[in-house]
Formats: C-alpha cells, structure tokens, sequence
C-alpha cells in the first residue's frame, strides 16, 4: 500500500492529513489496511507516538476505525468521502428529481423581507455584545413551539438544522460515543456523526418513525443519543404518530440519560401534527429550520431545549461565530409575520403530488413510501440498476445508498416539482426499472 500512495509528513497533523486526501482522493480505499504504527514511523523516521497521535485523530474524524490486533483500517464509510458524492450526475434533457430541493415556485420573494430587515438595521444597528439572538424572533419561535406542545426552554440560533445538530452532540459526547440513527435516514447527518469521531447506531424506521424496538436495542448497547425526525423524514417521508410518540416516549423513560435531538424541518410544509417528544430525558432539544418552506439559502434554525445544553450551545457558539447574522434572522421574523408562506397551501401541494405518484405506482404493483414532506422511498431489489435504468429513460432520482446504513436497498424521488403530466410517465419507468416490490418490511 505505502508503494502505491506513500503516506507523508513529520508531525502527526502532517501524516493525518496525507492520509485524509488519500481516502477522499480514493488512493486508499474503504475498509484497507494501513500499514501498523511502528512500521510507518519508520519509514517516515518519526516517533511512534507521533503515527499513534495521526492515528488517533483520523479515528476520531470518522476515516479511520482501530480493531485491536487487527490494526488500522479505512472506515467502510470514511466521513472524509461524503455521501454527496454518492449522486447521479443528470444529463442535458434528464429529469431530475434527485436533488431534494423544494419548489422555488411555492418559496416567498426574500427581497421585500431582507429590504425591511436592512432599514431596520440602518436604525438599530447589531455591534458587537449585541444580543445574539432576535428578541422578535425568539419571541415568535417559543409561540409556535408552545403552541405544538414543545416544552418550555430558551431559544437560540443556528446556521441550520445540521450546524444545530453538530453543536448540540458537541456539547455532551465526546469521541468514540455512540448515536442511535433512522436508517435510513438524512445522508449528510449519516456524514456528520462519524465526522465528529461518534459511532453511528442504526434504528429502523417505518412510516410512524422510529420503531420503538430498535430504539430500545439500540440504547440499551449504549448509545448515548438519539436523533428523530417528527415529519417529513428524509428519505422516506414518516411521520411520528400520537400512537408512536407514547411508544418512544416509554422507551426513553428508561433511558433518562439519552440526549435526545429532535428535528423538525418539516414545519410550514406539512399539514400532518407535530408530536414532540422533547422533555422525556433530562437533556434534550428540538431544532426547526426554515430551509423547506422559505429557501435554503437562509441557512437560518430556531432551536430550544434544556437549560443546560443550550448554555452550553450558545457558550460555544460565541467562542466561534458569535451569532447568526441578524440580518438573516430580522429578515425571516419579517417572512413569519408578513404571513409570506401559505403552510396549508404548501403542505397540500406536496401532498397530493407525493399522493399521485404513491397512488400511480401501486396501480402498477409498485410499493412506495411517502406520508409527508417532498419525498418518495421505493424499495428495490436492485438499487443500481434501477437507477441506472431510469436515467437511460430520462429520469434522475436518488440512489438509496446516500441514506442507508443497514437497510435494504432503494431509492428516493423527490416530487416537489413534479407536475400532473409526468406522473403516468414516470410511474411507469419506476414500474420498468424495478418491477414489482419485495415483501413489506421497515423501510
């Protein structure tokens, strides 16, 4: 191996990071062996403890996994690759209903907002030791929260639902702890976890959310967190349940300790109600982000939870951004009050585009997944040559691999703009690629 793609550097942020660009260059490859600790530090003519420290914290950003005896091998899944590159690129003339996106067509108009935010901001300018945080928008964000029966806690401001799940498990894990994640589930927090060297635990989901059995095994080998996605899971559109929420809430009974994260991307663009489990262990917290409804590009999340942990959030975030612009956050408190999105509106259109395509599919024998948001999730016994097969017939959808860790294969269509017309087309094709469905199980 060292003759292939010789490991470089004489301090151990040097030889990490030769490894890193190995790996993401594909020079080294999932699940190889690197060379044992003494033998490249003599290569290198380095200490051991110098190899053992690059070592170390390739573990600990995800690339790298340790077995023992068994040395030092490349993760089957290095965090350093990402699954984005798990992609279809689309051709000129191709369909693409791949990319996860909403509809620009149903996103409000940002100018009149931001307008407004910055002559607010000629009047009152933010300097700095401002507060962090809009009191407006804080204000607006704890009335919604109360009103779907989230618990009471303060309110903070994250650059989105991922950069608020980031400092969240920051804030009470420590490398080599274990997450329990919906599997599948969101492909770039399947990245994040490793990333932050934190081992991933696969729950399996169905169109209610997370099965409580699966949580259960899953805490009771040790994890220390959990993440769950009220609605509009991505990729398979579940939903947590009043039936199911009672279900989990009883597990995490028994495992007071579990920080539990809950995402809820889905508000203002669903028309299914929120039940929250927030408050059943002792640390916890409840993230929305606006990415969905009023553009991605605002990069904007509301989160609350526990006195303790959004201390500890917000301590952390001033020693790094400091905030997130107040711009930013004056422009989107002005979106929510001017009313600028129709959530009724916008809710039904996804829904009964998801519902046409569910409905189309099953006519022709095909089981799909889809109880809320802008996705569709079609088991398959043969995930790449379905997607290889729709694409050579004029549609880009998702390969099931960017959201899987155990589960069976599939794949993710995205309906936000998929018009009437298409569907019969397309449901055929998807009929064409993959045939009729497996026996039902988890998805």
């Amino acid at each position: 191996m060292l003759g292939e793609y010789p490991i470089q550097g004489r301090r151990a942020a040097e030889i990490s990071a030769s490894v890193e660009r190995a790996v993401s260059d594909g020079a080294l490859r999932p699940g190889e062996l690197l060379p044992p600790m003494r033998e490249l530090a003599e290569k290198l003519g380095v200490n051991p403890n110098t190899v053992a420290a690059a070592y170390r914290t390739l573990r600990e950003r995800g690339v790298i996994e340790t077995a023992g005896r068994r040395g030092s091998r490349v993760r089957a899944k290095p965090a350093t690759t990402g699954r984005e590159q798990i992609r279809v690129e689309v051709p000129e003339g191709v369909r693409d209903l791949a990319d996860g996106n909403p509809d620009p067509a149903l996103l409000p108009p940002l100018a009149p907002a931001f307008g407004a935010a910055a002559a607010q901001g000629d009047r009152d300018p933010v300097l700095y030791g401002s507060d962090p945080v809009e009191p407006g928008l804080a204000r607006a964000a704890r009335a919604d929260l109360d009103a779907d029966g989230v618990p009471d806690g303060p309110v903070a401001v994250a650059s989105g639902s991922l950069d608020a799940v980031e400092r969240v498990l920051a804030a009470h894990l420590k490398p080599g702890d274990t997450v329990a994640v919906e599997d599948p589930g969101w492909g770039s927090l399947l990245d994040l976890v490793p990333a932050l060297g934190l081992r991933t635990a696969a729950v399996a989901v169905d169109d209610e959310g997370p099965v409580p059995d699966a949580v259960r095994r899953a805490l009771d080998a040790g994890a220390r967190a959990l993440i769950v996605t009220d609605r509009a899971q991505n990729p398979t559109g579940a939903a947590v349940s009043a039936t199911r929420a009672r279900a989990l809430r009883a597990v995490l009974r028994e495992y007071p300790d579990t920080l539990l994260i809950e995402d809820d991307h889905g508000h203002r663009i669903v028309d299914l109600p929120l039940h929250p489990l927030a408050g059943t262990t002792r640390n916890w917290a409840f993230v929305r982000s606006v990415a969905k409804a009023y553009g991605p590009d605002l990069r904007l999340a509301v989160l609350t939870g526990d006195a303790v942990t959004l201390d500890r959030v917000s301590g952390r975030q001033r020693l790094g951004p400091g905030w997130v612009s107040r711009l930013v956050q004056r422009a989107v408190l002005r979106l929510w009050t001017d009313g600028a999105v129709d959530a009724p509106a916008v809710a039904a259109a996804y829904g009964r585009r998801r519902d046409a395509l569910i409905g189309a599919l099953a006519d022709r024998g095909i089981e799909a997944y889809g109880r809320s948001g802008m996705n569709v999730w079609i088991p398959v016994p043969d995930e790449t040559g379905a997607v290889a097969r729709l694409l050579h017939a004029g549609w880009a959808v998702a390969p099931g691999a960017r959201f899987r860790l155990g589960a069976p294969p599939g794949i993710r269509i995205t309906v936000s703009t998929l018009a009437a017309h298409e569907t019969g087309p397309l449901a055929d094709a998807v009929a064409a690629a993959v045939g009729p469905a497996p026996a039902r199980h988890h998805v």
